[in-house]
């Protein structure tokens, strides 16, 4: 994940000039531009392994009906299709594919693979690994048929993010892939899906969940076609992942034919920029590395405000912070404002400690939603009281193992800091970060911490958030969706169905601060601050845009040009 940040679903609307890619590469253009991030590209479908990079790597690969553009607000990809609300009761939203939009391998983009995105994320056929269903748990499923074109989501009640919740980029994946895989024919798996039959479906479920994530390099690239202008041609394990111009690509071709994303530690990024060995960096904010950037000749730095906010986040299921005593006692010593003050402020002179989880200090209604939300509480460290509470409850000098993403410099510092105050009330702070923290199997899917220290990238949509705090089905791996660490409130639930359902945007701020007073009266996670988004590039290359969203700065890969 670039930044060691998790993502989210969520959504907004931009200009169409925006988004058009590119014109084919110029003369005098280079062939290949190159772009690092400190972590491996390791699943083509990004809600399997559920870290940001995987996302970022195929925004342009795997397009979708709309996309995060400029600004980070949602914007329709009219070369993909086409999508319009018919009605309002029920709300109702029509799809067409483009008649020319086809797989890489050739096969036609239709039906079926509208099916296996509503199967996936609709939660309604059992056992496929997602990362949230909030709004396609309200449809239908699509009653078309192979070969077609058009499908419909029909609602049972209104739902707020509607524009976001048909498959974007990076969401809709080959079905033709995954129920060749399972031994299944295409009307076999649409009737399947169409019945709900998770039993019928049991080889696609398996394939979904774990056939398109990537161990030790791509064995073999039939299984990984794409449906935008780049697709994957090459990837050498541990290093790098090629991407190439698709020739099956029905829209505009991309402005250079070639995009390499290298694996390089954050250490080594700017040093890799300096000697032109990459051109495009992404790495996570720290003074230090802006303070070498900026000394560089020939660099363009460029730092502002993203959808993207450090927590911790508390492991409810197999942790002693099932007690709200001790998470109260852990919270009255995190030295939040410290934290800011160190790390981020200089790199950001305004950063403010943030208050909530669900609104960022750029955001028009932060004030709104933070105001009285509890946070005040926590604002500055109590040891006394944290020490007060520990004792009371018998568990002083009680180990807490902090988990989170090596090599990241920031976090270590982070947890250094958590320990010195923490260590003063009692508490016995060990730094647990692990290099596989966000993979499969790995530290954050199996709950092994006590707390756990990430981020969250996502957009300015509400629904965007709902899986973290929302019930999960099941305190595992596939039944968590975003909620790691298991957290449950029936009040918190019926409120954000309540918020979801609201179309009325005007509405929102209120009732968004009425989560957050019950999220900080439970104290279901503690938040930091906002990320400063950081990006620096060879000042020859054209077309970088960045964009506060999860989708990164790669949302527009395919209108890269870089002088040679």
């Amino acid at each position: 994940m670039a930044g060691g940040a998790l993502l989210l679903s969520a959504c907004g609307q931009s200009s169409d000039e925006a988004s058009k890619p590119s014109a084919s590469a110029s003369a005098g253009a280079a062939q290949t531009i190159t772009y690092a991030g400190e972590q491996e590209f390791n699943s083509y479908n990004s809600t399997a392994v559920n870290n940001l990079v995987n996302s970022t790597a195929m925004q342009r690969v795997l397009a979708g009906f709309w996309y995060y553009g400029e600004n980070g607000v949602v914007t329709p990809d009219k070369d993909f299709g086409t999508y319009t609300k018919s009605s309002d009761d029920p709300l109702t939203v029509n799809y067409e594919f483009n008649a020319s939009a086809v797989w890489s391998d050739g096969t036609p983009i239709d039906c079926d693979d509208a099916l296996l995105f509503w199967a996936a994320k609709s939660g309604k056929v059992k056992g496929f690994q997602i990362d949230g269903s909030s709004g396609v748990e309200l449809t239908k499923a699509p009653d078309c048929k192979a070969g077609d074109k058009k499908f419909t989501f029909e609602y049972s009640e209104p739902f707020a993010d509607w524009e976001s919740n048909g498959p974007g980029a990076a969401d809709l994946l080959p079905a033709h892939v995954a129920y060749k895989a399972a031994g299944m024919s295409e009307a076999d798996f649409i009737a399947a899906v169409q019945a709900e039959d998770a039993k019928k479906l049991e080889g696609v479920i398996k394939f979904y969940n774990e056939g398109w994530v990537i161990e030790g390099g791509i064995k073999d690239l039939s299984l990984f076609p794409a449906s935008g202008p780049y697709k994957i041609s090459a990837m050498e394990a541990g290093q790098s992942l090629t991407l190439t111009a698709n020739d099956k690509w029905w829209g505009p071709k991309p402005a250079t034919p070639t995009i390499v994303m290298r694996v390089i530690s954050q250490e080594e990024q700017a040093q890799a920029l300096q000697n032109r060995e990459v051109n495009l960096i992404e790495p996570q904010p720290n003074p230090d590395l802006l303070a070498q950037l900026e000394g560089m000749q020939g660099i363009t730095v460029k730092t502002g405000d993203a959808y993207t906010y450090e927590h911790l986040d508390f492991n409810f299921d197999s942790s002693a912070f099932k007690d709200k005593t001790l998470r109260e006692a852990f919270a009255k010593c995190v030295p939040r404002q410290l934290i800011v003050d160190n790390l981020i402020k200089p790199l950001a002179p305004q950063a403010q400690v943030l208050q909530v989880r669900t609104k960022l200090p750029f955001e028009a209604d932060y004030a709104t939603v933070a105001q009285g939300s509890g946070s005040e509480s926590y604002g500055q460290p109590d040891i006394e009281g944290a020490k007060a509470l520990l004792e009371k409850a018998g568990k002083a000098g009680m180990e807490v193992k902090i988990g989170h993403n090596l090599p990241n410099p920031r976090r270590t510092q982070e947890v250094q800091l958590i320990s010195d105050s923490c260590g003063k009330a009692g508490f016995k702070i060990v730094d647990v970060g692990d290099e596989k923290f966000f993979e499969a199997g790995g530290p954050l899917a199996t709950n092994s911490y006590d707390v756990a220290l990430f981020a969250w990238s996502g957009s300015a949509e509400v629904s965007g958030w709902s899986s973290e705090f929302t019930t999960a089905k099941e305190c595992s791996e596939a039944g968590k969706e975003n909620n790691n660490g298991c957290y449950s409130s029936k009040e918190v639930d019926a409120l954000i169905k309540k918020l979801n359902g609201e179309v009325d945007k005007t509405k929102h701020p209120a009732m968004i601060a009425e989560i957050e007073k019950a999220l900080w009266t439970d104290l279901a996670t503690i938040p930091l601050f906002a990320h400063p988004n950081m990006l620096a590039w060879d000042e020859k290359l054209q077309g970088i845009v960045p964009n506060p969203a999860q989708s990164s700065m790669t949302w527009n890969m395919d209108k890269w040009s870089l002088a040679s």
